[in-house]
């Protein structure tokens, strides 16, 4: 596989053409952002460990029964994948109060939900990635009714199946953000990353935060959290 022309450079990722038309290659960077885009700085490795602990989970996923748009690891920082439309939603799932949701309500962090929390919002950097619902996913035409049906359903799948796997490494999964694509063929795949970058992760004995809280909150320690997810996960 050739890697070509670079299609997009976001805040975490470059994209790239290839010499397939629907496959483009992701080349995951160390640059850290929070608060949409705001705060800016580096986490030496995060890259590497963002792209592998991806990797891993989407082939963990997959085998479950979620299509992905994972094709193959080609080296620490760049992997292939499937070239999709995403749909321009961000899906939150939320099982522990933490966050937003904490400022939002007004409830403690570390609070556990009755049940677990779908948020979505609207992919947009310059409003600030608005919370919306069905209603306005309709309206705007972001996605249809059956298709926001099957997104639900796959999210709710994966918040299954990957607390049970976090569960045992000691790993409490606060909450997580997902992204959605389709092929072009229509099929609905998990797309984006699913990393400390995008996912809140509690030590479950201690409390600690291994994620990009670390950066967010300017706690120190990111480049270590993160180290300690790729060891828990893949050993390493």
């Amino acid at each position: 596989m050739t890697k070509k022309d670079q299609l997009y450079e976001g805040k975490a990722k470059k994209v790239f053409t290839t010499d397939n038309p629907e496959v483009l290659i992701v080349d995951y960077k160390d640059d850290a952002t929070a608060f949409n885009g705001e705060k800016k700085g580096t986490i030496l490795g995060k890259g590497v460990i963002n792209n592998r602990v991806t990797n891993h989970l989407m082939k963990l996923l997959a085998k479950e029964g979620i299509p992905t748009h994972y094709v193959e690891e080609l080296s620490e920082r760049e992997t292939a994948v499937k070239k999709v439309t995403i749909v321009p939603l961000e899906v939150i799932v939320r099982n522990i109060i933490a966050g937003s949701l904490a400022k939002r309500v007004g409830r403690p962090e570390g609070e556990k939900l009755a049940k677990t929390v779908l948020e979505y919002c609207y992919k947009d950097d310059a409003l600030g990635d608005p919370i919306v619902n069905d209603y306005h996913i309709l309206a705007m035409g972001w996605a249809t009714r059956e298709e926001i049906d099957l997104i639900a359903d796959y999210s709710f799948k994966i918040n299954d199946i990957l607390t049970a796997y976090l569960k045992e490494v000691n790993i409490e999964l606060i909450d997580f953000k997902l992204e959605f694509g389709k092929t072009s063929d229509g099929t609905i795949v998990l797309a984006d990353e699913i990393s400390p970058d995008t996912c809140r992760f509690w030590d479950s004995t201690t409390g600690e935060k291994l994620d990009k809280d670390r950066f967010r909150r300017s706690l120190g320690g990111e480049e270590e959290a993160y180290r300690e997810i790729l060891k828990r996960l893949l050993g390493e």
